[in-house]
């Protein structure tokens, strides 16, 4: 048999991405809602629709500061009382001239009435009187107070905005499963919308397990490794969107790990561990998860999946509240890689957000690579648009274990169980990581 031929069969013995993901989140449910104040619901998730109480703008409104005015006057179509016809031989041709009968602000709300030949002196955001149809800049206007010339004609509804232009009550504002976003918030405050029922932020714990790991700010020396992954992961956690804890470094002594995670129950949503999902002497993680200790630690199934980095993933729950765990290798580039296939969705779908899974492009691959036969591989890339339209997608030096090209990418390049070479020109799968340039 052939080496190509021994991983084919190996491969064969692995569960395939897609079928495990999709057994993960058939567990795991969205978080119950929560009635928040608009001020605080930035962020999260909406649990239900949203529909516009009233309509916006809530009024008749002048757009722009100037001079509120019926159009028949301003075009020169009405001869009524207070109408006076300008001097001729001005730039421009001739002009009119109004009386100003009342100025309006913001906070006016008495109702006011335009007569012909007359005006308003508005300011932004004013209430309209009853009969205008047109709002005239002040810069078209010598700005006059009692009687005001204007020099310029506007379209019939220049500078106004109308009742419910915008929005009219019972307008679905938002979806179940929308962000709330800053414009989002400034919507709801406009309709007159002061609370929303939202999912609730996970509270994501994450715990980095290993002897041999010593905290940042040092370092490696023989027999030491700087925790990569605990720091990493919780910003990971916090971009997509949870309320991340990280609690540190934890040895691998089996009492320490199930009271720490015993602990990290009674504030967390989901548990992620890193380190100790293989099958060698030291891997804890594994060994004490897996089985069931009295109710307080486990089951958690351990599964080699057809990923590459990071074949082996755990997943179950601790604790008597039976609180997610994932468990993630202790490699951090297979950290990373295995938080974006498996935890980040899981936070998603506990959040209530749709999709859960980051968007995906075809794309126009620009370099030869090959592929681990058998596995599903995501490899750091960089995605840019091309300018007829599509993308194109260059695989980053060092492949998916190298932090810097992680660090750099934009993107991770997928390449199925069934590639083993993927040639220069042809069209892959990439998902887009949200990474601001």
């Amino acid at each position: 048999m052939t080496a190509t031929a021994d991983a084919e069969a190996a491969a064969n013995e692995l569960t395939p991405l897609a079928d495990y993901l999709g057994s993960v989140l058939r567990r795991l449910r969205a978080l119950p809602p929560l009635d928040l104040d608009l001020t605080q619901a930035y962020g999260n998730v909406l649990a239900e629709d949203v529909v516009a109480p009233h309509s916006y703008p809530a009024f008749d409104q002048a757009a722009v500061d100037g001079y509120a005015a019926r159009w028949e006057d301003i075009s020169g179509g009405s001869r009524g009382p207070g109408y006076v016809p300008a001097p001729s031989g001005m730039p421009g041709g001739r002009s009119i001239r109004l009386n100003v009968v009342g100025d309006l602000g913001a906070p006016s709300w008495r109702p006011v009435r335009l007569t012909p030949g007359s005006c308003f002196s508005v300011a932004a955001g004013a209430p309209l009187p009853i009969g205008a149809d047109v709002v005239v800049p002040v810069e078209w206007t010598d700005q006059g107070m009692a009687a005001v010339e204007i020099f310029r004609a506007p379209k019939r509804g220049y500078g106004l905005r109308r009742a419910g232009e915008e929005l009219v009550a019972g307008t679905l504002l938002a979806r179940a499963g929308a962000y709330v976003s800053p414009a989002l918030v400034a919507v709801f405050a406009a309709t007159g919308i002061g609370h929303v029922v939202v999912r609730p932020s996970p509270r994501v714990v994450i715990v980095a397990t290993g002897d041999e790991l010593v905290d940042v700010g040092r370092g490696s020396q023989p027999g030491q490794v700087v925790d990569t992954n605990s720091h990493a992961l919780t910003a990971a956690a916090a971009e997509a969107g949870a309320l991340a804890y990280r609690v540190g470094i934890c040895d691998d002594d089996p009492e320490a790990l199930r009271g720490l995670l015993e602990d990290q129950t009674l504030r967390a949503d989901l548990i992620i561990t890193t380190g100790g999902t293989g099958t060698g002497p030291g891997d804890m993680v594994r060994r004490i998860l897996s089985r069931r200790d009295g109710g307080r630690a486990g089951p958690v199934t351990f599964t080699e999946v057809a990923l590459y980095p990071g074949t082996a993933l755990g997943f179950g729950t601790v604790g008597a509240e039976e609180v997610p765990v994932v468990c993630l290798p202790g490699e951090p580039g297979a950290a990373l890689i295995g938080f974006e296939v498996l935890a980040r969705p899981a936070i998603q779908l506990l959040a209530g957000a749709e999709p859960v899974f980051r968007p995906s492009v075809r794309a126009h691959l620009l370099e030869t690579v090959s592929s681990p036969v058998g596995l599903r591989e995501f490899r750091p890339a960089h995605v840019a648009e091309r300018r007829g339209g599509g993308y194109t997608v260059q695989p980053l030096a060092g492949g998916p274990f190298t932090l810097s090209g992680l660090a750099e990418a934009n993107g991770l390049l997928v390449l199925g169980e069934r590639v083993q070479t993927a040639a220069a020109g042809s069209t892959v799968d990439v998902l887009l990581l949200d990474r601001r340039r």
